[in-house]
């Protein structure tokens, strides 16, 4: 009677959040978004791109900074745009793929400037090129910066997150973490496992009964940051190689209501659905009428001088 009676109760609280969830996507966001107004921002990836496109608009709500990039010039340009702002900014040059540097980093920021409120796991590379033609050290790089960092960076500030039951984990990974694509093999599985990673996170938080902290992964089709220059769409109606101010309302908006996961366009909803149930030959047929296998053939990737 016990199980029939638990089981019963499992259905009713899945009907519940179903019918909620889609509910709340008919509510303007401005309705849900909660204050952030104060709260401790740790950006990676900080000196260009989206990474300075959330920290500008972290700062435009009122929160304080931590901005970390391997790139020094333009961490400092990031933080001097913030400042201007009127934002409170601390700028640290950390190089995301050495696990040590990492550690320091965050240990001096506890001591700076407090404990972290939302981390927000934005930096990654992309080498852009087929399996075989990719040198080992550029695939062990694409993994230690795009999936491996996202372990130790949590690792130093999830702990005081438990303490106060307060924070929030955003992962900015790829609609290339959900669906594989030719000529980014290690990129793909870089993302996979930051989707992966912060899947398990979720539900570790939830049996620890931390229903302060949240987390969130994002997941876009390619972004017009330079980061994927050269880069093609077949079809950019149905997949569309979105603009970074666009990306990065979504991207607050999503934290603002702590949306668990974030797909970018929409039609990479459709897509992880059907990759549930359709035969492996169907998704490989259909990757290459849209186009997605052969999206990085003109792939330059960013200048140098970006």
């Amino acid at each position: 009677m016990e199980f029939v009676i638990e089981t019963i109760l499992v259905i009713l609280k899945m009907i519940y959040y179903w019918i909620k969830a889609i509910v709340m996507t008919f509510v303007p966001t401005s309705f849900q978004a909660k204050n952030i107004a104060g709260d401790l921002v740790l950006v990676t990836g900080a000196g260009s791109g989206i990474g300075r496109l959330l920290s500008i608009r972290f700062a435009q709500h009122g929160c304080h900074l931590v901005l970390w990039d391997i790139n020094t010039r333009g961490n400092e340009e990031t933080a001097d745009l913030l400042r201007h702002l009127g934002a409170t900014v601390s700028a640290y040059t950390v190089d995301l793929s050495k696990k040590e540097q990492i550690y320091r980093a965050a240990q001096k920021v506890k001591e700076d400037v407090g404990e972290v409120d939302i981390l927000v796991n934005n930096a990654g590379i992309v080498t852009g090129k087929k399996l075989l033609d990719c040198p080992d050290s550029l695939i062990q790089k694409t993994m230690e910066v795009n999936t491996m960092a996202h372990f130790w960076t949590v690792k130093a500030f999830l702990p005081g997150m438990i303490e106060r039951n307060h924070g929030h984990l955003v992962t900015v990974a790829s609609g290339a973490g959900l669906i594989g694509v030719a000529g980014l093999a290690d990129y793909c599985a870089s993302k996979f496992g930051a989707v992966g990673f912060d899947e398990s996170l979720r539900f570790e938080l939830e049996a620890l009964g931390k229903d302060g902290i949240h987390t969130t992964v994002v997941c876009p089709y390619y972004i017009s940051t330079g980061m994927f220059s050269g880069v093609k769409t077949r079809f950019p109606r149905l997949l569309p190689i979105v603009t970074p101010d666009y990306a990065t309302d979504k991207i607050m908006s999503a934290i603002l209501c702590n949306q668990n996961v974030l797909c970018i366009p929409h039609s990479l909803y459709i897509s992880l659905a059907l990759k549930g149930f359709l035969p492996a030959k169907v998704g490989l047929i259909l990757a290459d009428f849209l186009g997605i296998s052969h999206s990085m053939d003109e792939f330059t990737g960013r200048s140098k001088d970006e």
